[in-house]
């Protein structure tokens, strides 16, 4: 099964569409050389170097080294908090949560090769993992605050723990994905996943 977001978004100007190019060039860069050499052994005058700026220009648009790959995990809360925001509001919180989290991974597996450099760099280096880890807290805050309104009688723990519950499905559904060199289909391991984890939800 497909997910797609379905909202509608201000079409942006010309300033921002360069923008973007100029900041989807530079991330391409210095992923190409942090898959190569490797996140700590990088620094920031190589991933320039390899995408033709100076130093200047990257950091118009990247505050540090590590938020060249943050930003993308960034991105994916964006997805799932808007996905859950549109779900129907009597549709069931498991259920919401299960598109919520599938919207994501169909949004990173919509570009495997980057995908898969980006997710074995967070989950192999200790000081993005642990970045990571932060995001997911976060997420969690999100998504348990999107839930209450949902879950009317499901007592107060209930939303933090439910949307604990996705998020843990996603890291997992991540990690099988990375251990699999991108072979297992994620959208098949999601569903496996929720199937396992339905009873709690």
């Amino acid at each position: 099964m497909a997910y797609h977001l379905r909202m509608t978004t201000p079409t942006p100007s010309l300033a921002e569409r360069k923008r973007q190019l100029v900041v989807d060039e530079l991330t391409e860069a210095a992923l190409r050389v942090l898959a190569a050499k490797g996140f700590d052994a990088t620094t920031v005058d190589e991933m320039v170097a390899a995408a033709g700026v100076s130093r200047r220009t990257y950091f118009r648009y990247f505050a540090s080294k590590e938020d060249v790959v943050v930003r993308l995990l960034a991105d994916l809360g964006a997805v799932m908090r808007a996905e859950l925001q549109r779900r129907p509001p009597d549709e069931p919180a498991g259920a919401a949560l299960r598109h919520a989290v599938a919207a994501a991974v169909a949004d990173w597996a919509g570009q495997p090769d980057r995908a898969l450099r980006v997710v074995r760099m967070v989950l192999h280096t200790p000081a993005l993992h642990a970045s990571f880890l932060q995001r997911e807290a976060q997420w969690r805050d999100d998504l348990a605050a999107l839930l209450i309104s949902r879950t009317p009688g499901r007592g107060d723990l209930y939303p933090q723990l439910a949307a604990g519950i996705a998020l843990t499905v996603f890291h997992a559904v991540l990690q099988r994905w990375c251990d699999s060199n991108g072979t297992a289909d994620p959208m098949a391991l999601l569903d496996r996943a929720f199937v396992q984890v339905a009873p709690a939800l």
